[in-house]
């Protein structure tokens, strides 16, 4: 369950950092909006780490690129998320990755599984999405646990634009990721 705070205030990373620590609780930044977002339903998150897998997996195979669970994106200071999985070729990675292993601009692959709510679906299906584009993600899918379909959004003409929307029995694959293939329903908790 997530709650936007939206008070007229423009929020930043430093605003953030004052807050006392709070387990269990995720702020992201998107356009200076904050969102407060506690620890997702238990099939969000088994969705998650099936989707990590085949992409870490495939990653592992090819040796040219990395997957991973829940990294911080620190595009600025008024815009840093926490996507659920990303994927990046290793010279993305390079380009992107800051000391304190936050990356500093867009992955090649965003993927943002739904949460119940309609602000946090607000929040993935526009915000982010608007976010992501503008910062130059390559593609990015959208994934609905409940009704076991992924969306995919890919980079046409500078902008995310909606390509396809797959259902549990369909193949996923891209050109963005030579080889990877599966079945949608490999990324959905039994």
């Amino acid at each position: 369950m997530s709650q936007m705070l939206n008070t007229g205030v423009r929020w930043t990373t430093q605003d953030v950092e004052l807050f006392a620590e709070n387990e269990g609780t995720r702020y992201e930044i998107v356009d200076g909006e904050l969102f407060m977002t506690r620890a997702p339903h238990f099939k969000h998150q088994q969705t998650c780490g099936k989707i990590f897998r085949q992409l870490d997996v495939w990653s592992e195979s090819t040796g040219l690129e990395e997957a991973v669970i829940n990294p911080g994106v620190l595009f600025s200071e008024s815009d840093n998320v926490i996507p659920d999985v990303v994927w990046a070729t290793k010279e993305t990675l390079a380009l992107t990755l800051d000391e304190a292993g936050h990356l500093t601009g867009a992955p090649d692959l965003v993927v943002e599984v739904l949460s119940l709510s309609n602000e946090d679906q607000r929040r993935d299906k526009e915000a982010k999405l608007k976010l992501y584009s503008t910062r130059g993600v390559k593609e990015y899918w959208i994934v609905d646990w409940r009704s076991r379909k992924l969306e995919v959004c890919r980079r046409e003409q500078s902008q995310l634009n909606l390509l396809a929307t797959l259902f549990s029995s369909d193949n996923i694959s891209s050109p963005l990721l030579p080889g990877f293939s599966c079945t949608v329903n490999h990324f959905f908790p039994v």
